[in-house]
């Protein structure tokens, strides 16, 4: 069934609202509702027709992924892909059964079928922590999966725009990732922004006030038990955080909860993350796609001799758009800025380690692998 509608008068990113009137346009309506005996239609409307893939969808990151990127208007278009046929196939019924209006799903375990044509790719695609394992525990066998995963955006789709690595030690995923694919620095990023979202989660708490209202709350380095937090930018509704008559011993302690946020989830719920993580890869992806700006800490390649930083993944200032991610130089104090500086030790220490178990070559024949770096 058809009607003639006016042409959009109040819109939101993943709906429009038409209101019918004297002039005309001819659309298809997928929801129709009375307010005052006005009939609204309702229309989807998503932010690119781009072919998005979910590698590890049949996982629980995986399907919060697929279910956030239709809820946010992303794209109809998203390939669910997973090693696991069941999982994934159940996923994809259930995605199907949301009834998302205009959403062109399809799930493969093949990924000649999953890669070909991708502009976007979020992976969660490796094996998730279990308690009393550290992110690093996962370094060999993930970082394997990370390879391939590398080896087939170069394989299958090397015109991709941009790719969201999630699966830990993410920094280091993220590296393997870049060195396999031929992928550009700048189109590639790995979630950095829970350790931030933790800290401002906890300052808030601290301080009674709602959480958007903590600012400058943010973690950089590695994603993992050596990254370093930052606390001279913080501000808690508008005043400084060295203000707010906050003790060290307290500051230490929540410090520690921020470091240990991952691990505190498990104990709480019995598993690893999967909606926080979820929905930020999804921001970080709608932010490439051109929709709103990600301004959180994100894991970027950075290679600059006036940090002094080389060759590794690692959270920075980021601002991620439409023409990639882009980092800044953090401002701290000595102690942060030191705190960084270990942090980026460590991140060398596990790239080390996968030279030395072959998943990556040495340093100097990266180039040879991965052009763009």
């Amino acid at each position: 069934m058809f009607f003639k509608i006016k042409q959009q008068i109040i819109s939101s990113k993943s709906t429009l609202y038409l209101w019918i009137f004297t002039n005309f346009v001819v659309v298809k309506p997928i929801g129709i509702r009375f307010l005052n005996k006005t009939i609204f239609i309702t229309i989807m409307k998503y932010l690119s027709n781009d072919k998005l893939v979910i590698v590890g969808a049949g996982g629980m990151i995986g399907s919060n992924m697929v279910q956030s990127a239709l809820m946010l208007g992303l794209t109809p278009n998203i390939c669910l892909y997973d090693i696991f046929e069941p999982g994934v196939h159940g996923v994809y019924d259930e995605m199907a059964q949301c009834a998302f209006p205009g959403a062109n799903l399809c799930y493969t375990t093949d990924p000649e079928k999953a890669f070909t044509g991708a502009k976007y790719i979020i992976s969660s695609g490796g094996a998730p922590r279990k308690e009393g394992m550290t992110r690093e525990d996962l370094l060999k066998g993930n970082c394997k999966i990370a390879a391939e995963f590398g080896d087939n955006i170069k394989k299958y789709c090397p015109n991709v725009e941009h790719v969201v690595v999630i699966f830990n030690p993410a920094d280091v995923t993220a590296l393997t990732t870049l060195i396999h694919s031929g992928l550009k620095p700048n189109q590639l990023t790995s979630l950095a922004a829970l350790d931030s979202t933790r800290l401002q989660q906890a300052l808030a708490e601290e301080f009674g006030v709602q959480q958007d209202k903590v600012t400058g709350a943010h973690t950089y380095g590695g994603h993992g038990e050596q990254m370093a937090v930052f606390a001279s930018q913080v501000k808690v509704d508008g005043k400084p955080l060295a203000e707010m008559n906050l003790s060290e011993t307290r500051w230490e302690e929540i410090k520690h909860h921020t470091v240990q946020g991952g691990s505190n989830i498990i104990k709480l719920r019995g598993r690893s993350s999967f909606q926080s993580p979820a929905y930020n890869a999804v921001k970080m992806i709608e932010a490439a796609m051109g929709g709103e700006k990600f301004t959180l800490p994100a894991g970027c390649y950075v290679c600059n001799d006036k940090l002094g930083f080389k060759n590794v993944m690692m959270a920075m200032p980021t601002t991620i758009d439409k023409t990639g991610v882009h980092f800044t130089e953090p401002t701290g104090t000595k102690e942060e800025m030191d705190g960084l500086q270990k942090s980026y030790e460590h991140l060398c220490k596990m790239r080390d380690e996968i030279v030395e178990l072959g998943i990556v070559p040495s340093v100097d024949k990266w180039n040879e692998m991965n052009p763009n770096i």
